[in-house]
């Protein structure tokens, strides 16, 4: 790698780590090309981007940027998760070492705040931003609903009584 690839490396890396919401650093033992891309798969499915570079570029990006506190991470084959929506990377990376031993979470971080491997476990664990603006879009829709129905309740009784009392005429 010559040093104009090294600099747009660290330029893509200090960008990712100014648009991400969390970066995941993983550990690789000895992980197939086929593990990989079904890693790099599941990552990008999730809305997630996996990324292995150099410890030494990596420390470069991270200067200046909210995530300057994962140097300490960044020892040995580490490669990089990291996401916009804060659980994503932290989800697929975890499913993924649930099914495979060969991938170790380090630990991470979500802006400043340095997580260890079980606080991303437990980040893991937390509902992604897709699934918390179902659940608010549902609590919002639910009151409409009900609403609309108690308004049409009375209406339909009403009509019920007029039917009657037309059934009842016509007879």
């Amino acid at each position: 790698m010559d040093r104009a690839q090294k600099k747009e490396a660290v330029a893509q890396l200090k960008q990712t780590f100014q648009e991400t919401g969390v970066v995941v650093v993983t550990r690789n033992l000895g992980m197939t090309v086929a593990q990989s891309t079904s890693l790099r798969i599941k990552m990008r499915e999730a809305g997630a981007t996996y990324k292995v570079s150099k410890n030494t570029l990596a420390l470069i990006a991270i200067e200046d940027t909210p995530y300057a506190n994962l140097a300490e991470l960044l020892v040995g084959p580490t490669a990089l998760a990291s996401s916009a929506d804060p659980v994503a990377a932290a989800k697929a990376a975890v499913d993924f070492a649930k099914t495979n031993d060969k991938l170790e979470i380090v630990g991470g971080a979500m802006g400043s705040t340095l997580l260890d491997a079980n606080g991303v476990k437990a980040l893991a664990e937390l509902p992604s931003l897709d699934e918390l603006r179902a659940k608010i879009v549902g609590l919002v829709q639910a009151p409409a609903t009900k609403l609309a129905q108690l308004v049409q309740a009375p209406a339909a009784k009403v009509a019920r009584v007029v039917g009657a009392y037309a059934a009842k005429e016509a007879a």
